[in-house]
């Protein structure tokens, strides 16, 4: 891989740790959300403009595709409101792949390897790490982030088909402006306009910009290197977000749950490369 596609890569890796981070140490989660949210739908507006490729075809993809993460980030806001961010990220994020492969199997008839097998092994055995043998809270912070990785997964396949008829950055930017406005006119309708008044701050603008500026970092490692590879890398997130957790959320990463960090990613990556 070339050196530019690995540093895209590992940005974009950084980058979408650090969005999941910042709205996650949030007072207010969902009213921080909902601002970035529409930051970064406003701040991509000229982008998907000017890289503006359109076919009439993706509209039956874009309404799924914007109820899926409609539902993406009403369970990503409960996940982080109520359990740690060490436990949540990994799960989620490390399970999507793996069920992107299973429903492969079971809808679309994809074929599977001995390699891929034996990541989805290490994935598994990476998850179990990352919830612990003692602490039962963490099984709530489980099955929340497996929902999580079921949108990520139905998304993930929806996009795949959908992103034929439009341009990547275009595709993105329709797809979120109704989540994006559903779920701040809901945060502004249950807790008032001045929650969001109250999140709109250069953290939060940083958060937003991040959201988007992950899958742009995506796209130009593309361009420059195998799909394969920067997919693998990509999964270096789940590895520095359990390092970010310890450092600037004082969750309690210790060594099994790091391990457990760093197994789970190098599953991930074990299926980018099989």
């Amino acid at each position: 891989m070339p050196v530019s596609a690995l540093l895209l890569a590992l940005a974009s890796a950084f980058v979408h740790a650090l969005w999941n981070l910042l709205l996650a140490r949030a007072p207010d989660v969902e009213a921080r959300t909902a601002v970035a949210l529409l930051v970064a739908l406003l701040a991509f507006a000229p982008v998907a403009a000017a890289t503006w490729e359109w076919d009439a075809s993706v509209w039956p993809y874009i309404a799924v595709t914007s109820a899926l993460q409609l539902s993406y980030f009403l369970l990503l806001t409960a996940a982080y409101r109520a359990h740690e961010f060490s436990v949540v990220y990994p799960v989620a994020r490390g399970s999507a792949p793996v069920l992107v492969l299973i429903a492969g199997l079971l809808f679309l008839g994809a074929d599977t390897s001995a390699g891929q097998t034996a990541a989805v092994v290490v994935v598994a055995v990476g998850i179990l790490l990352v919830r612990g043998f003692t602490h039962r809270a963490a099984s709530g912070a489980v099955l929340l982030g497996l929902a999580i990785a079921a949108c990520i997964a139905a998304y993930t396949l929806v996009d795949k088909e959908g992103i034929r008829y439009a341009g990547p950055i275009p595709y993105n930017e329709v797809a979120m402006i109704v989540p994006t406005v559903a779920y701040a006119a809901a945060v502004a309708s249950r807790k008032g306009v001045a929650a969001l008044r109250a999140e709109l701050s250069a953290t939060t603008v940083i958060a937003g910009i991040a959201t988007f500026g992950a899958y742009a970092l995506v796209l130009a490692a593309l361009e420059r290197g195998p799909a394969a590879g920067v997919a693998a890398v990509r999964e270096t997130s789940i590895v520095i977000a359990a390092g970010l957790a310890a450092l600037f959320l004082s969750e309690r990463v210790g060594p099994v749950r790091f391990v457990g960090a760093v197994v789970a990613a190098g599953g991930v990556a074990l299926l980018s490369l099989s």
